[in-house]
């Protein structure tokens, strides 16, 4: 019993080591040279020989030597001068490849081909598997290959670079009844998706794609998603989409493009950084992470105003927002009018690219005066900036000592804080 609990263990470490460290345990010592076979394949591809014509040999050599079942396969075929002479080989030996017994019960998929090729038929011999994480790079899904293909138990799926047809994409995503993640990458074929799902936690989505005439996503539309709770517009190449959220009744956290997102929550609608009414709420928000050209306290405040619950702000700035703008002076004036802000419910604040102006002074110092729930502000400086001398002058303009939150925590730190995935 002693033996076989000790076997157990060992075939989980090798299951986790690199290809090359987990077929080396062979060598360790006599009760060790099983255990590799026995183990659960981890087979990444990458690294494995210098030279890519070695690769296919190796590879059938350990598929053939390993009699399964598979934990996770990974290949990358980044060649883009391959010939189709080459591509069609690729596709055969893949082909083989997601046929052989080693990869039988496959949990974990990685696949990148050259660039719109097309997707290997055997793909959906794996449909039938215990796949929970599969990523699909580079290549074409043409239809007739997505035919009765339903992954039950996939709980995350990343498309990226990759031309599908939107009937296609539609037929995937309902073959898929526990998905939990999606992220659609730079993909075309498609103008519209529509969600609808039990399962979905989290959905990711960039609009650029690498051909200029290719149809690529325009309309984003969340029919109904009980579960959801993050939507994330990541890319940064300024194309237009419309999100709709009709339900999503549990979604906590939003990232969006300002000046080409338009978001609708019902009847209510956010174009850019603007609320068209003043009276509906998106209480579930807690989340909210925007990229603004023109930092603006007036825009951030309506926007609370329609995430009342919203608990931590991330800003993205672009090189205008520390060149020019409003001087977000909190006047008097509008304390009547705003009065119900100043029980902010704030207790994050990122803002990216600080760079000490007059205008993102009076910014953050609303937030330092008035946001009595905050605990932490992290503002993302230029290595250059990061002195002593610098960082003075600016606890000094920002009124930290006079801050309404006496528990909170300011950060000032040179590293990208937001990071697009």
């Amino acid at each position: 019993m002693k033996w076989r609990r000790r076997s157990a263990d060992a075939g989980e470490v090798i299951t986790l080591l690199p290809t090359k460290d987990g077929a080396r345990t062979q060598i360790l010592a006599s009760w060790w040279r099983h255990l590799w076979r026995s183990s659960p394949l981890n087979l990444d591809c990458r690294g494995l020989v210098k030279r890519r014509i070695q690769l296919h040999g190796v590879v059938s050599r350990i598929l053939t030597s390993h009699p399964g079942p598979g934990r996770r396969f990974i290949y990358k075929f980044k060649d883009l001068t391959a010939t189709e002479y080459e591509l069609l080989q690729m596709n055969a030996t893949m082909d083989e490849w997601l046929r052989s017994a080693a990869l039988s019960n496959l949990q974990e998929l990685d696949l990148s081909y050259c660039l719109w090729y097309q997707l290997p038929a055997p793909i959906s011999c794996l449909s039938t598997t215990n796949l929970h994480v599969a990523t699909i790079t580079r290549c074409n899904f043409p239809d007739t290959t997505l035919q009765g293909l339903r992954f039950p138990q996939l709980k995350q799926l990343t498309i990226e670079m990759v031309r599908i047809s939107e009937c296609s994409l539609h037929h995937m995503l309902a073959g898929c009844p526990t998905l939990e993640c999606l992220l659609i990458n730079c993909s075309s074929g498609f103008s519209c998706m529509r969600i609808n799902s039990l399962s979905l936690r989290s959905i990711g989505v960039d609009v650029n794609c690498p051909g200029y005439n290719e149809l690529k996503l325009g309309e984003l539309v969340i029919e109904n998603a009980p579960c959801l709770k993050r939507l994330l517009h990541l890319d940064q190449s300024g194309d237009n989409l419309h999100i709709s959220v009709i339900s999503a009744p549990k979604l906590e956290t939003l990232r969006y493009l300002s000046n080409f997102t338009k978001i609708s929550f019902g009847s209510a609608v956010i174009k850019g950084l603007c609320v068209d009414s003043l009276t509906a709420v998106v209480p579930t928000v807690k989340i909210l992470a925007v990229d603004m050209h023109i930092l603006s306290l007036d825009t951030v405040i309506n926007l609370m105003g329609f995430f009342p619950c919203l608990e931590k702000l991330y800003i993205e700035c672009t090189f205008h927002s520390f060149q020019s703008g409003p001087t977000n002076v909190w006047r008097l004036r509008k304390k009547q009018k705003l009065i119900r802000y100043l029980d902010i419910p704030l207790k994050t604040i990122v803002l990216e690219q600080y760079r000490g102006t007059k205008s993102q002074v009076s910014f953050l110092t609303f937030f330092v005066l008035h946001a009595r729930l905050l605990q932490l502000m992290t503002l993302g400086i230029r290595a250059t900036d990061n002195s002593e001398e610098f960082l003075a002058e600016q606890r000094r303009k920002l009124l930290l000592e006079n801050r309404v939150s006496i528990d909170s925590r300011f950060y000032f730190t040179t590293d990208r804080y937001i990071r697009n995935y």
